[in-house]
Formats: C-alpha cells, sequence, structure tokens
C-alpha cells in the first residue's frame, strides 16, 4: 500500500453552538481577514465573497455571542473601517487551539484513512470502467 501527501488529507472543524449557531473555518477566516484588512469590504475581497455575504457573517457572529467580535466604524472623511473587539481576537484564538487540538488527537487516524485512498489518477480511471448507472423515471 502507498502512503500519499498527508497535505491531501484534511480535518474541518465546525463547532456548533446550539440552534442555528454555529461557527467554521470560513468565519474564523473572515474574521482574520478582517483583522488583516482593517475593513470587512477589504476581507470581502481577499476571500472572494462579496460585502454583503462578509457583513451577514459578521452581523451573525456579532449576535451570536453575548459580546460583539466585530467593531466596525461608519464610513466619511476617515473611510470608516472595521476591527476585532477584544472577544474577536479571543474568539479567533481559541477556535485555532481547538483545530490544532483536534487535529493533534486524530493525526494518525487521518494519516491512515489517507493511505487507504486511491490517487487521484486510479479514481478516475476506476470510474471511467464502471458500468454505467441506470436510472428509471417514475411515471
Amino acid at each position: 500500500m502507498k502512503a500519499t501527501s498527508a497535505a491531501k488529507t484534511r480535518l474541518t472543524l465546525r463547532v456548533d453552538l446550539g440552534g442555528d449557531r454555529s461557527v467554521g473555518p470560513g468565519k474564523i477566516r473572515l474574521l482574520e481577514a478582517i483583522r488583516d484588512t482593517g475593513s470587512i469590504t477589504k476581507a470581502g475581497i481577499v476571500l472572494g465573497m462579496s460585502y454583503r455575504r462578509a457583513w451577514l457573517l459578521v452581523d451573525d457572529m456579532n449576535n451570536c455571542f453575548r459580546e460583539p467580535v466585530v467593531a466596525a466604524q461608519a464610513g466619511g472623511s476617515r473611510g470608516g473601517g472595521a476591527a476585532l473587539t477584544p472577544f474577536g481576537k479571543r474568539l479567533i484564538e481559541q477556535y485555532r487551539a481547538i483545530e490544532a487540538e483536534a487535529h493533534s488527537a486524530t493525526a494518525a487516524r487521518l494519516d491512515e484513512l489517507e493511505a487507504a485512498c486511491r490517487e487521484p489518477k486510479e479514481a478516475t480511471r476506476a470510474k471511467a470502467h464502471a458500468a454505467p448507472r441506470r436510472r428509471t423515471i417514475a411515471r
């Protein structure tokens, strides 16, 4: 059995907080981009999402917790902007720590799963030789 690069297998972590509330890699990347750019608009651009989508995610997080994660300043002569609150910075730290602990705890199992995977070319070739699936149409 041939082992492949561990970089192909990854663990994605989402923390469900009850109800429809959750924090996952996308929201954390958005917070990090806001931290780095000082702007919801610029963070959205960096991540390839619209301002509206970025703003809705920030609004969701601000309403999810007792404390806001992002403080936005209105535009004007100074141009506005956004900054993480101390709680927003702590949220990133907590999430990244949970993520690192989960990766450490599962590394051996992820390596085993990776080693059991077919190479991408093998998977494509196996699909090409598989019998075509037949669909039945209900009448």
